[in-house]
């Protein structure tokens, strides 16, 4: 297989040292990238290879998004697939497996046919087995005389829990170690969930493990439902799932469906999918701030242009350093001003249900800060981040 020299001098699909804009802000390279296959990040030997991939991840969007990013320490690789609506895959193998054929297959699809590599399991599928974990439990709780939104206020603190172990936000594991822990004598349980929940209110420890503290009120008392050794099992089952792959816009619905047990048969009858939302919030919300953006980065980028620039071979004049001055500064209040409309911007469903309407607008919404931020930050290094929760008004 030829290297990216002498397929590509020009590197304009295959390429040593590829540029990029990382997500992050600022320049940046990947290793190798094959278009329409792969980005590669080398480390040095040992090197943490968690943190290649964190950083390859902040180029992806620059490099087209491909299938599959690639990381390795020369002793080790790691293959991450990164297909939309799928569940992740890693494959890892160290330099010696390369002796084995099935190995070396699996990297020359890397390089030739990626799509070998794509998984066949999709987020909805992962989503729908969670929710059919949590539906099981949300029943049995109900059967024993529980109040119905009692029981959805404490499965949605269990969703949580399974959602923040999975991205980071819960350390080591921590809430399926609580599961596992009561599994033996469920009684245990409800003592060990409080201590968990009053730390997430708060901030504090349980045992010896730090807990940040998390805000929105999910948390403001310790209210905990008794739990039986099938409901632990069926949770244990539900947290071994990969949570972070986990679609959140088609888990309300799944929820309203198990939590109520009249419907419990009709479970996805009445679901609205992603595309027929996204029919109301394209036109309503996308469109329009996003020709809001266009014309405020169109502006952005009038003024750094026109602004006096410094180099080595012509200095600035001290007018000339004022208005330059001048102009990043308007340049900055109108990126401010546009993420403050984002910041006020409201969405209203009146009808809210499962939350799903709300759920994607609230991403399309943090998509276009994000992108905006991304286009913003080589025209004059500018970035202008939104406070931690956009305003957004819904009926519980």
């Amino acid at each position: 297989m030829d290297d990216p020299i002498t397929a590509d001098a020009k590197g304009e699909w295959y390429a040593f040292e590829k540029g990029a804009t990382k997500t992050s802000g600022g320049e940046g390279w990947a290793d190798v990238w094959r278009r329409g296959c792969f980005a590669w990040e080398y480390k040095g030997k040992k090197k943490d290879l968690n943190k290649a991939f964190a950083q390859l991840q902040q180029y992806a969007i620059a490099l087209e998004n491909p299938p599959l990013l690639i990381v390795s320490d020369m002793d080790r690789f790691r293959i991450h697939t990164n297909w939309t609506n799928t569940v992740q895959q890693v494959h890892e193998f160290a330099l010696d497996d390369l002796n084995d054929g099935a190995t070396r297959d699996l990297l020359r699809n890397a390089f030739e046919h990626p799509e070998e590599l794509r998984p066949a399991k999709t987020r909805q599928t992962l989503t729908e087995e969670a929710a059919e974990e949590f539906a099981q439990l949300a029943q049995r709780l109900r059967s024993r005389g529980h109040e119905g939104h009692e029981v959805a206020h404490f499965v949605n603190r269990l969703v949580f829990c399974m959602f923040a172990e999975d991205v980071g936000l819960l350390p080591d594991n921590m809430f399926s170690a609580m599961l596992r822990a009561s599994r033996t004598q469920a009684d245990d349980f409800a003592a060990h969930a409080r201590t968990l929940f009053a730390a997430m209110k708060t901030g504090g420890l349980v045992g010896f493990t730090k807990v940040d503290w998390f805000n929105g009120g999910l948390f403001d008392d310790d209210n905990v439902l008794p739990l039986e050794r099938d409901d632990i099992d069926n949770l244990i089952a539900a947290a071994d799932l990969d949570w972070s792959e986990v679609d959140p816009s088609i888990l309300g619905t799944l929820f309203e469906r198990g939590l109520d047990p009249d419907k419990r048969s009709q479970l996805g009858a009445h679901y609205t999918d992603r595309d027929k939302i996204m029919q109301i919030v394209e036109p309503v919300i996308i469109r329009p701030l996003s020709a809001d953006w266009a014309a405020t980065r169109e502006r952005i980028e009038e003024l750094v242009v026109n602004a006096p620039q410094q180099t080595a071979e012509k200095l600035l004049t001290g007018p000339q350093k004022a208005k330059r001055t001048r102009a990043y500064a308007e340049a900055q209040e109108l990126l401010r001003a546009f993420t403050e409309r984002l910041k006020g911007f409201r969405v209203l469903d009146p009808a809210c249900g499962s939350g799903n309407f709300l759920y994607l607008s609230l991403l399309a919404l943090k998509d276009l800060e994000h992108r905006a931020n991304l286009e913003a930050e080589p025209l004059a290094q500018l970035r202008c981040y939104l406070p931690p929760a956009i305003r957004y008004a819904f009926r519980e």
